[in-house]
């Protein structure tokens, strides 16, 4: 990332705040359990060839909200299959924040959960170390991919884990989101290099299709309340200014003409609408769905 800007992911408190202030405006995780309950089951219901046990993983999980929802629907599904689910998260507060929705959630004794505080490519390592042969039913990679440096190999190393009616499942932004439009104006200005983070679903089924892999692609419709960004010194605005261009207080670090052109496109048709004089941003998702 160009100097003098530091990645909010460096703020892990700030981080934190932003996200669920973004949770709290946005309607991502009602599109993702609309997804989960109306598109999902039918995935799932191909998957196991008949085994009494399912090895499943989330890699990048957080807070397991969305895990448990798709191990409900399996569950739904496979009503006398156990299932051993591995959890490959690096943050211990999510970790703890996960086990203590596992232990507050009724009827999930049909889960044997495994934790493994790691990082995808430390797990990478890990796993080629200890479970070589080891094939996986399901695995789920939510929201994740921006935060590794190779997310092409990544989604290559986790695709060749499946077995042969295994599944893939991958959501990130979509390319045609307001994402989409601002990373692709401002990449070198506020994209970190370290990380993959302004990777899209347009981006992984570009390399899906150059590789000829099998997949299936469906859109999420989705949107934010970004309307205090454009109130210079509002501090909801500006913590979102922050979650949207992934800077530590952006409005105050960024170039007079920088900051700007952002708030200038973030405005734009290309990214937003005005809805009752509220700014919304589209926040569309992509889910990938990936065959071995």
């Amino acid at each position: 990332m160009a100097a003098p800007f530091r990645s909010l992911v460096e703020d892990y408190p700030r981080y934190l705040k932003s996200f669920e202030l973004f949770l709290k405006r946005s309607s991502e995780h009602q599109c993702m359990q609309d997804f989960i309950h109306n598109m999902l089951p039918d995935i799932l219901a191909s998957i196991g060839g008949g085994r009494s046990f399912f090895n499943v993983m989330g890699v990048g999980s957080g807070a397991g909200e969305i895990d448990l929802e798709m191990l409900a629907q399996l569950h739904l599904k496979h009503p006398h299959a156990k299932v051993n689910n591995e959890v490959v998260e690096p943050s211990n507060d999510m970790l703890h924040k996960y086990k203590v929705q596992v232990s507050t959630t009724p009827d999930l004794d049909y889960i044997y959960f495994t934790w493994k505080k790691m990082t995808a490519s430390e797990f990478e390592k890990h796993w080629q170390e200890k479970n070589p042969g080891k094939k996986m039913d399901f695995i789920h990679m939510i929201q994740m991919l921006y935060y590794i440096k190779d997310p092409e190999a990544t989604v290559s190393f986790f695709r060749s884990l499946l077995h042969k009616d295994g599944k893939l499942l991958i959501i990130l932004v979509s390319g045609e989101s307001g994402w989409g439009k601002l990373w692709t104006t401002f990449r070198e200005q506020l994209c970190n290099t370290e990380i993959s983070q302004c990777v899209t679903t347009g981006d992984i089924k570009t390399f899906l299709d150059t590789e000829s892999i099998p997949y299936q692609n469906y859109e999420l419709l989705s949107q934010m309340d970004i309307t205090e960004c454009f109130t210079e010194g509002d501090q909801v605005g500006e913590l979102l200014l922050d979650f949207l261009t992934e800077v530590i207080e952006f409005s105050k670090n960024a170039p007079e003409d920088l900051k700007k052109g952002v708030l200038n496109l973030l405005r734009h048709p290309d990214c937003s609408k005005e809805v009752d004089g509220r700014i919304i941003f589209n926040n569309n998702l992509g889910v990938l769905v990936v065959e071995p």
